[in-house]
């Protein structure tokens, strides 16, 4: 297995060959269009919408929903299943009821469906469950690709080996906090060996097939289709990609090998839905009167994350002026008899803040606790969770915007407190930070709603964007 040390990023990417000189998103639009197939994404957070716009998000499963979706025979749509945030034996009998339903959606439209496991760009999730869950109900699958890359995130696979950017430098991905997830964590940057770590042995290092970077520049989309569609049904495969063209040509191929008879299953990072269907994440930056509405009201921002980037984040934006800010203890929301006046306390000023026009920050304290179990580490999120999504379902004034900072904090924020069944991705208010427009059925109809990813953007990110939409 190679080293995996960091590296210069800048003299790393232009020692690289040039990128493959055609632009092939436009036919990467025309043929997802026209292939008669709809790519349903699977997404374990909610911040997988975040490279694209005008797609619709839908955050349950059942028959109906699934056959709605698929009669208007779109392109790509969501499900957002937000598994990151459950137990794996409850990640599993999702899955199991989730690709049943779809399987007869499909067959009742006659629309085939494309899945695709959209999961961390940072290698956390339920991974291989997820993929081999989809694959004994809909498979078997002729390749299962790990394609981690994302742009906006700084993450990168080069040499088989994953890197997340940390300014010029490219830190292999077991080597950042990451990767010390209580529930996800993990040993291998090197992503064959990160595939035998996860599966126990069962798919070994040496079996996994990868796409280089020189495959992708120098030889475009036939040639990566040709490899690929040579393997042997069952293979596991890892792409590599640092530029948004690779990612864009591995689209490519996956459309034409699907249209020639391949069956392909993808657990995959954000970037790759968008080269899927032909939009450039660069197309979708909002400005913030497109998600904010014309009210006197203060805008409100939950902060559930405990990544570092997102403490780091959240720091900058205390220090800004004119900013209600609520601080939540977490050992309060752990403690049977703190939690209840706890949360009437914040709730109590959260309210005040909002119908005085004041922009509030609702955040929990940033002592991480956690277990060393797994299955509890989870648990604690989950009463974390719930003290916030209670929070909302009881918030009496409609805030000019809302944003939820953490994937699993926006997906219960969504689900669990707005009541939100459907809504329609506008957008990115930032790079890589996706905007809903939320359904008629949610708490705050047609509320401009920004799923703010906890390790995404710069440390000012988050208080320049509240800066941004500020009331007069």
């Amino acid at each position: 297995m190679p080293a995996s040390t960091p590296l210069a990023k800048s003299a790393t990417f232009a020692a690289l060959p040039p990128v493959w000189p055609h632009d092939v998103l436009p036919a990467n639009t025309t043929a997802s269009a026209a292939a008669g197939r709809t790519l349903v994404v699977l997404d374990d957070d909610p911040t997988g919408t975040q490279t694209v716009r005008a797609i619709a998000v839908v955050t349950t499963w059942d028959v109906a929903t699934l056959t709605a979706e698929l009669t208007a025979a779109p392109a790509c749509f969501y499900i957002l299943t937000n598994s990151r945030s459950l137990t794996p034996a409850a990640t599993r009998a999702l899955h199991v009821e989730l690709a049943t339903n779809l399987h007869a959606a499909s067959a009742a439209t006659r629309r085939p469906v494309v899945v695709a496991s959209r999961s961390d760009s940072t290698l956390r999730g339920h991974y291989p469950l997820e993929t081999d869950t989809l694959a004994e109900i809909l498979g078997p699958f002729d390749v299962t690709f790990l394609t981690p890359y994302f742009e906006a995130g700084g993450r990168y696979t080069l040499n088989d080996i994953h890197y997340v950017a940390e300014g010029d430098h490219l830190v292999p991905a077991a080597e950042t906090p990451f990767a010390r997830d209580a529930a996800f964590g993990y040993r291998s940057s090197h992503l064959p060996a990160y595939v035998e770590e996860k599966t126990a042995g069962r798919t070994r290092a040496a079996n996994v097939t990868t796409i280089s970077i020189d495959l992708l520049r120098a030889g475009g989309p036939i040639a990566v289709a040709e490899k690929f569609r040579a393997l042997p049904r069952g293979s596991v495969c890892i792409v590599n990609a640092a530029a948004p063209r690779d990612i864009e040509v591995f689209a490519a191929a996956t459309l034409a090998a699907e249209s020639a008879g391949s069956r392909l299953l993808y657990r995959t990072a954000a970037g790759f839905v968008a080269a899927r269907i032909g939009q450039s994440p660069q197309h979708a930056l909002l400005a913030p009167t497109a998600f904010s509405l014309p009210n006197a009201h203060g805008g409100l921002t939950i902060v559930g994350s405990y990544v570092p980037k997102t403490t780091a984040q959240l720091t900058a934006l205390l220090a800004t002026p004119d900013l209600s800010a609520i601080e939540l203890s977490v050992a309060d929301l752990l403690d049977e008899t703190q939690r209840g006046p706890a949360l009437a306390s914040a709730l109590g000023a959260m309210n005040a803040a909002l119908a005085a026009g004041r922009d509030t920050v609702v955040y929990t304290s940033r002592q991480l606790i956690t277990s060393t179990d797994a299955a509890a580490s989870l648990a604690v999120g989950r009463r974390v969770s719930d003290a916030l999504v209670y929070l909302v379902q009881h918030l009496a004034v409609t805030p000019r915007y809302l944003i939820a900072k953490g994937g699993i904090t926006a997906s219960d924020t969504a689900t669990l407190g707005l009541g939100v069944r459907r809504a329609l991705v506008l957008g990115q208010a930032l790079p890589g930070v996706p905007v809903w427009k939320l359904g008629p059925e949610a708490k705050f109809p047609g509320l401009g709603y920004v799923v703010f990813p906890g390790n995404v953007g710069a440390d000012s990110a988050l208080a320049e964007l509240i800066g941004k939409l500020r009331s007069p």
